[in-house]
């Protein structure tokens, strides 16, 4: 009796806790500010914080992407190799072959309804690999992640693409009311994700998911069609990150979100999503990129030399899993 007294009076505790995990990094970011204030006073300017935004719209929403896969207890390394292909091969269908097309010229208002039909169709493939083979989605995804990215640069020769529909750079480079489309767009979304996970059906079957397949499946859930939709969710979002990023640059470059994963992860992880499934909200992952985008831009004030940026990077994650452990109880596996 005296230890099941013990787990129901802490139990309170820990759940009171959980409920401030996502606010966890919010002291973390107004630091930030803070010091980016110290080092330059050009870092508050309305300015200088709208690029951090927008800089930051296009890996916000793979961020966002692989937490709602995360949260249903999967993986899909190969969004960045979508960030890439799905651009690359919608232009591809439009542009004249003297400026690297197929010489298919297809209309270009379908430029962007192209681009993410083709983030759907990888994630339809990788969802079908997955789902209907049982194979391990780490492995699966890694292996898309080669495939995808090989096939842009047999494609393109390696090369970048310039010539490109004004129609699909406006999304990244336009502004409504002095801010960026971009910013619009992704606020957006998150907006939707947070309602759809904390209000909706389909939120709470993902966390069911995550946390045990077998029981979610038991209670009703549809676990493969759910899944297999995250993963087609999640390749629109990575071809949508794709066109903003080209309206944002003007180009699609032959490595356009080579090495994206990496931070895709460190974001997730320091805004608590679990990598076990589960765990985690679309507003922590927001937080976790934010703080990415505000360090990035302070070292990059400071002028600290890019070699050195994944260390901090590093840093941050480590210390974002003692935070999650002493705010959630139980550190990120």
């Amino acid at each position: 009796m005296t230890q099941q007294s013990e787990r129901m009076r802490m139990a309170p505790i820990s759940i009171r806790l959980g409920r401030f995990r996502d606010l966890t990094l919010v002291p973390v970011i107004i630091v930030l500010l803070g010091a980016g204030a110290f080092v330059s006073p050009t870092f508050l300017s309305p300015e200088n914080l709208l690029n951090v935004l927008q800089q930051q719209t296009a890996l916000a929403l793979v961020v966002l992407a692989e937490t709602l896969i995360l949260i249903s207890g999967k993986f899909d390394l190969s969004l960045e190799s979508t960030v890439g292909l799905a651009p690359a091969l919608a232009v591809m269908l439009v542009i004249p072959p003297e400026a690297g097309g197929f010489g298919i010229g297809l209309p270009t208002f379908l430029t962007i309804p192209l681009c993410l039909l083709i983030g759907a169709l990888i994630g339809l493939f990788n969802g079908f690999l997955i789902l209907r083979f049982q194979l391990s989605a780490f492995v699966v995804t890694l292996a898309m992640l080669i495939v995808v990215r090989g096939l842009q640069l047999g494609l393109t020769g390696g090369k970048s693409l310039f010539q490109l529909p004004q129609s699909f750079l406006y999304l990244g480079s336009a502004s409504w009311f002095g801010v960026p489309v971009s910013i619009w767009i992704t606020g957006v979304l998150f907006a939707a994700g947070i309602a759809a996970l904390g209000y909706f059906r389909l939120g709470r079957a993902l966390y069911a998911i995550g946390g045990n397949a077998d029981a979610a499946r038991a209670a009703g859930v549809r676990v493969e069609r759910v899944v297999w939709g995250v993963f087609v969710i999640g390749g629109v979002l990575a071809a949508l990150a794709g066109v903003l990023t080209t309206g944002w640059l003007g180009s699609i470059s032959a490595n356009q979100g080579n090495g994206w994963i990496f931070m895709v992860f460190a974001a997730a992880v320091i805004g608590g999503v679990s990598l076990d499934g589960g765990k985690g909200t679309v507003f922590g992952a927001l937080t976790g990129v934010l703080v990415i985008g505000l360090v990035e831009n302070i070292l990059t004030l400071r002028g600290v030399p890019g070699e050195w940026k994944q260390l901090v990077y590093g840093g941050i994650i480590l210390v974002a899993l003692m935070i999650s452990r002493v705010a959630g109880g139980k550190a990120q596996d």
